[in-house]
């Protein structure tokens, strides 16, 4: 089993962008998270506002990834491991694909990562793409 928390702190905020697409982003990275997080890890996916517009986040405590492989992460068919991608179903196209969907949304990919204490992908929205109810935010 693995703990998987929700930790919406801005509710009332609506992203503006391709619903499908999003979705796609989205849950590509909480999927990644949990086929690289062993049983009994944790995992946090969250949305907050920032200065800068928003943020959503997924955070685990699983394998983590070697800081050398992280540039190459959102290449098309770049695996970190062949074995283990093989084991786990990947196809080496989800975070090429995230970039891509993020890219389209006027946002940023940021990857950190740690070999053993687990990854934080966080996708960051300019406040342009970000409304409270009707109205946008304003930074």
């Amino acid at each position: 089993d693995i703990v998987l928390q929700l930790d919406p702190r801005d509710e009332g905020d609506l992203l503006l962008g391709s619903q499908k697409e999003l979705h796609s982003a989205f849950a590509n990275l909480a999927t990644n998270a949990v086929r690289y997080t062993p049983a009994g890890g944790r995992i946090v996916m969250s949305w907050c506002r920032t200065a800068a517009g928003a943020e959503y986040s997924v955070t685990d405590d699983g394998i983590g990834i070697d800081p050398k492989h992280i540039a190459r992460l959102t290449e098309r068919f770049f695996r970190v491991d062949r074995s283990r991608s093989r084991e786990t179903g990947g196809t080496g196209l989800g975070l090429a694909i995230v970039k891509h969907i993020v890219s389209r949304h006027q946002a940023e990919l940021h990857i950190e990562s740690e070999v053993g204490k687990g990854s934080r992908f966080v996708v960051a929205f300019p406040a342009s793409r970000i409304m409270r109810g009707r109205r946008p935010v304003r930074s």
